[in-house]
């Protein structure tokens, strides 16, 4: 998904990962996958022909995870705020964790949550 956000006149580009984090080596491969292909899109000029409005936005990748990363998944994107960094490009992680009993976790800030 991409969008603007109108707060930060960020172009925002929004990745979903719906799945828990469990050490497993494959999730982390297949988010490196999705990383690269949503920045391919941003900087290889795909995201300014099919948007030109957001095209001089500078760029925010947000990730939106169902579950709070383990150790490896934070190390991972920390390693990837970093490098993104260098082309100006923000790292943004949200966690809207599952509370007991199903719903969302009190960091989300929902009326279900409460």
């Amino acid at each position: 998904m991409i969008m603007h956000d109108p707060e930060t006149d960020e172009a925002v580009l929004i990745m979903v990962e719906p799945r828990p984090w469990e050490g497993d080596p494959q999730q982390l491969m297949q988010l490196q996958e999705k990383f690269n292909a949503y920045l391919s899109f941003a900087l290889d000029g795909e995201m300014r022909d099919s948007y030109p409005a957001l095209a001089q936005k500078p760029l925010r990748v947000q990730l939106e995870s169902a579950f709070m990363p383990d150790s490896q998944a934070l190390e991972f994107l920390q390693h990837v705020h970093d490098q993104i960094g260098f082309q100006g490009i923000k790292l943004e992680v949200r966690v809207k964790e599952e509370g007991p009993g199903g719903g969302c976790g009190p960091q989300c800030g929902c009326a279900a949550g409460k």
